[in-house]
């Protein structure tokens, strides 16, 4: 009986929690401006998705989270100033920059 009841209560609670959705960004057709209004997690995601997408094939599995931040404070002010410019093309210029 107690096990009935601690799953009436595990599905009650599995039903009221929100679903998660699944979200697809196209940043060839992201903006600066849709960028900056990803909110926090979305703009540390992307970072870090940029910081990886410009690494050397070969480089070692290193995250310098120095660096990343580095670069995603200078995209984000680029962006700031630019918002209408994508992002990728901002991205290129400071991602690529050795």
């Amino acid at each position: 009986m107690k096990a009935l009841r601690t799953l009436a209560v595990t599905l009650a609670l599995l039903a009221s929690a929100p679903v998660a959705q699944a979200q697809v960004v196209d940043l060839s057709k992201t903006t600066c401006k849709e960028f900056l209004e990803s909110g926090k997690d979305g703009i540390m995601i992307i970072w870090a998705w940029l910081y990886g997408y410009y690494a050397d094939e070969d480089a070692d599995p290193v995250v310098d989270f120095a660096k990343l931040t580095a670069q995603g404070t200078k995209l984000a002010e680029a962006c700031k100033a630019s918002p209408a410019k994508g992002i990728i093309s901002v991205a290129e210029g400071i991602y690529e920059a050795k």
